[in-house]
C-alpha cells in the first residue's frame, strides 16, 4: 500500500518554514504561467474559457494532493486538445464529462493494479508519432483565430479544416493577424529579458491593452463567448445512458493512456531535476481522482504538465504544497479577475498555442527515427503520425499499439531458431568444428532451440525431424527463456509423432518458466520425468544408453 500513499504525506514529515515560503512563491508564479495556457487550451478544445481554469484548479488540486510526485503540476495540456474537440463536436459537453470521469476511473484502476511501470512499454515511436501529429493538428486548429477568418463553424477533420480555411481565405482580418504576430514576437523575445515571468502573460497584457484602448476590430473572448462566469463551479453529472457510456469507453481509455504517459513522463523529468523518485502508481491514482472531479465540476481532461512542472522546480517548489498554492491562486483569479479575461484577443490566444504547438513537436527525433530506425519502427512512427493528423488520436493509438505489437512479435519470432547438431563424419564439418563435436551415434539426433517459443514461433518446433535410423531425439533448450500454450501444443504434436515412430524424446537444460508450463500442462508426465536432464552431457549419456 505504500506505493499508493500520496507523496504529500511523506514530505510533510520534515517540512520547514523556509520550504513553505519557497513553495508559496513557486505556486503563485506557476499559477500565472498556467492562467493563459488554461484559457487558451480550453478554447482550442471547443469548450468555454472558464472550463480551462476549472480544470487547472480542481484537477490540479487532486493531482498535487493525492499524486506520487513531489513537484507535479496538473492541468489541461495540448495533448488532449484534438481528442476533446472531436468528443465535443460529436457528443457535446455531456459526452466529454462522461469520457473525463471514465478516464479517471481507468487511471485509478491502473494505479491500484500497479500498472505504473507498464506505461514504459508504450514504444517511443508511438509517443513521438502522436506528439508530432497533435502538434500539427493543434497548429492548424489555431489559424482561424490567428488570421481572424470569418468561419461560422470550423470542421473537426484536418482535411475539412484546411479546405474551410482555403475557401474563406478572403476573409482574413489583417488587424487581427498583426496583433497575433506581435504576440508571437513578444513571446519569442521576452525570455531574453527575464524568464521569471512567462512571455505568454506579457503578450496577453500588451496586446489586450492595445486592442482595448485603440478599439481595434479584433475578436475577443468576450465578443465570442459573452460574459465570463467568475463563480466557483458547482458539481454536476449529466444524465447517463448506457449508449453514451459505451460510446465514450474508447475515447476515455485513450485519454487515460495519454494522461498516464504524459504524467509519468513529466514525473520522470522532474525526478531528474530534484534528485527524487516518484511513486508511479500513486501518481496514476492522483491523476484518476483529478480527472473524475474535473469532470464533475465542469472541467476537461487533465494530466501532469511538463512545462509547468519544470517551472515549479526552477522557482523553488519542492513539495505538493506548491501545486496546491497554484490552485488557490487560480481560484482567486477566477473569482476576482475573470471578467477582465473577456478582453483578451482571440488571435493572441491562438498565438500562444501556435508557440505551444511548435515547442511540443520533437521534429529532430522524428526525422532521425525516419533515417536510422528499423523499417518496422518507421512504419509505426509514420502510421501513428498520419492517423493522428488525418483521422483521430483514438484510432492512431489503437492502430499504433497493435501494429507495434505485431511487428515486435514478428521480430521475436525471427529470433526463435531450431538447429540440428552435426555428426563428425558429415562432409561439411570443418577441422575446428570437429574438435568441438562429440561423436554421437546416428541413432541419436540432437536439436538446439533458441529464443522464446510463443504462438508466432510455435511452428519452428515442427522442424524437428527424424529418419529411419533415429531412436532418440535430444532437444537442448538452454536458450529458451519462455514458452506459451501454442508452443506447448506443437511440442505435444512432436511427442505424439515420436511415440508413433517409437522414438524417445529427451530434454536438456529446460529453464524455469518453460519447465513450469510443461509441468502444469502435464507434458512432463506425458514424456516421462526421467527424460528431462540438467545439461547436455547428462542428456547425451542417457540417450546413448537408450540407443545401445
Amino acid at each position: 500500500m505504500n506505493e499508493l500513499k500520496p507523496k504529500l504525506f511523506d514530505v510533510l514529515k520534515d517540512y520547514s518554514k523556509e520550504q513553505a515560503m519557497r513553495d508559496v512563491i513557486s505556486g503563485i508564479i506557476v499559477a500565472i504561467i498556467a492562467l493563459p495556457l488554461s484559457i487558451a487550451l480550453a478554447i482550442a478544445s471547443g469548450v468555454g474559457p472558464e472550463q480551462g481554469l476549472y480544470t487547472a484548479i480542481i484537477a490540479g488540486f487532486f493531482i498535487s494532493f493525492f499524486g506520487g510526485s513531489r513537484v507535479q503540476i496538473g492541468g489541461p495540456t495540448a495533448a488532449f486538445v484534438v481528442i476533446i474537440y472531436g468528443i465535443v463536436t460529436d457528443y457535446g459537453t455531456a459526452g466529454l464529462t462522461v469520457a473525463t470521469i471514465l478516464a479517471g476511473i481507468f487511471l485509478i484502476v491502473m494505479g491500484i493494479c500497479h500498472f505504473g511501470s507498464l506505461i514504459k512499454y508504450i514504444p517511443y515511436t508511438i509517443t513521438t508519432g502522436f506528439t508530432c501529429g497533435i502538434a500539427v493538428t493543434l497548429f492548424v486548429g489555431q489559424l482561424k483565430d490567428f488570421f481572424g477568418l470569418s468561419i461560422a463553424s470550423v470542421p473537426s477533420g484536418f482535411v475539412d479544416k484546411v479546405i474551410a480555411y482555403a475557401t474563406n481565405i478572403s476573409t482574413i482580418n489583417w488587424t487581427a493577424t498583426a496583433v497575433g504576430a506581435a504576440a508571437i514576437v513578444i513571446m519569442l523575445l521576452w525570455p531574453k529579458v527575464t524568464d521569471k515571468i512567462p512571455g505568454s502573460l506579457i503578450a496577453i497584457i500588451v496586446t489586450t491593452a492595445v486592442v482595448y484602448f485603440a478599439d481595434l476590430p479584433v475578436n475577443t473572448i468576450g465578443s465570442v463567448y459573452g460574459e465570463l462566469s467568475s463563480s466557483f463551479p458547482t458539481p454536476h453529472v449529466p444524465a447517463l445512458s448506457m449508449k453514451l457510456v459505451q460510446e465514450m469507453l474508447s475515447p476515455a481509455f485513450t485519454i487515460a493512456l495519454l494522461a498516464g504517459i504524459e504524467s509519468l513522463l513529466s514525473a520522470v523529468v522532474s525526478d531528474g531535476m530534484i534528485g527524487d523518485t516518484h511513486k508511479s502508481n500513486a501518481e496514476l491514482v492522483g491523476q484518476g481522482l483529478g480527472n473524475i472531479f474535473s469532470g464533475i465540476f465542469g472541467g476537461i481532461p487533465a494530466t501532469g504538465a511538463i512545462a509547468r512542472t519544470a517551472a515549479n522546480v526552477r522557482n523553488g517548489g519542492r513539495t505538493p504544497v506548491a501545486g496546491i498554492v497554484h490552485c488557490i491562486t487560480l481560484t482567486i483569479i477566477l473569482l476576482v479577475l475573470m471578467p477582465l479575461a473577456a478582453l483578451i484577443p482571440m488571435t493572441t490566444l491562438a498565438a500562444v498555442l501556435l508557440i505551444v504547438a511548435a515547442n511540443m513537436a520533437d521534429w529532430t527525433s522524428f526525422f532521425r527515427l525516419c533515417k536510422t530506425a528499423p523499417k518496422s519502427d518507421v512504419i509505426v512512427l509514420v502510421a501513428t503520425f498520419l492517423l493522428t493528423v488525418f483521422f483521430d488520436l483514438v484510432i492512431a493509438i489503437e492502430v499504433g499499439v497493435v501494429l507495434a505489437a505485431m511487428l515486435f512479435m514478428k521480430r521475436m519470432a525471427e529470433t526463435a531458431d531450431v538447429t540440428a547438431w552435426k555428426y563428425l563424419d558429415e562432409p561439411d564439418v570443418t577441422p575446428g568444428e570437429a574438435e568441438k563435436l562429440r561423436d554421437i551415434p546416428h541413432t541419436i539426433r540432437v536439436f538446439e532451440i533458441s529464443g522464446p517459443l510463443f504462438f508466432a514461433a510455435a511452428d519452428q518446433i515442427l522442424q524437428i525431424n527424424s529418419d529411419k535410423a533415429t531412436r532418440v531425439i535430444v532437444i537442448r533448450m538452454r536458450s529458451v527463456p519462455a514458452i506459451d500454450a501454442s508452443a506447448m501444443k506443437s511440442l505435444r504434436e512432436l511427442a505424439d509423432r515420436a511415440k508413433k515412430k517409437k522414438i524417445t524424446l529427451i530434454f536438456s537444460h529446460v529453464n524455469e518458466q518453460p519447465m513450469s508450463v510443461m509441468t502444469k500442462d502435464g507434458f512432463t508426465e506425458y514424456v516421462g520425468a526421467e527424460n528431462f536432464h540438467a545439461n547436455i552431457v547428462e542428456a547425451l549419456d542417457y540417450a546413448e544408453n537408450l540407443a545401445k
